[in-house]
């Protein structure tokens, strides 16, 4: 079995209907002996150019380890989902089993006390550093 990276980008007026689209495409994928191993739902995002009249979409990330058919499978329910406006599949050497770094810039911007303070602690160690270098020349 491969391991893929898929990206499927839903039509907006679609979003709701977006978690049984994932548990079908689970399915599609375990129900021949593969693995899911990383499922990142994305949400609503901006689009850089209109697709099918809509300029955004719902996107959705898997990581998943499947043989042929079972990919054959999944791309031709893209397909004739109509929901599904974009669809990307690559294929990976290894299973990616990290959050992506789109998904941990969400993490943070929905922790925005936790980010602030850290990036403050960042600041004030860089002022120290500027204050200790003035010292050192005024000397």
């Amino acid at each position: 079995m491969r391991h893929y990276e898929i990206v499927v980008m839903v039509h907006p007026d679609q979003s709701e209907q977006v978690p049984a689209m994932i548990e079908r495409y689970k399915g599609m994928v375990t129900s021949t002996g593969g693995k899911v191993h990383r499922l990142e739902d994305w949400g609503r995002r901006q689009l850089a150019y209109p697709i099918a009249k809509a300029h955004k979409a719902h996107y959705v990330l898997m990581n998943v380890e499947c043989s042929d058919a079972a990919l054959a499978e999944l791309e031709n329910a893209f397909r004739f989902n109509d929901a599904v406006i974009r669809k990307l599949v690559v294929k990976t050497e290894a299973a990616v089993v990290e959050q992506s770094p789109l998904f941990k810039v969400q993490d943070e911007e929905k922790k925005p006390g936790e980010f602030r303070a850290r990036h403050q602690d960042q600041a004030e160690g860089e002022g120290d550093d500027a204050q200790a270098e003035t010292a050192a020349e005024g000397a």
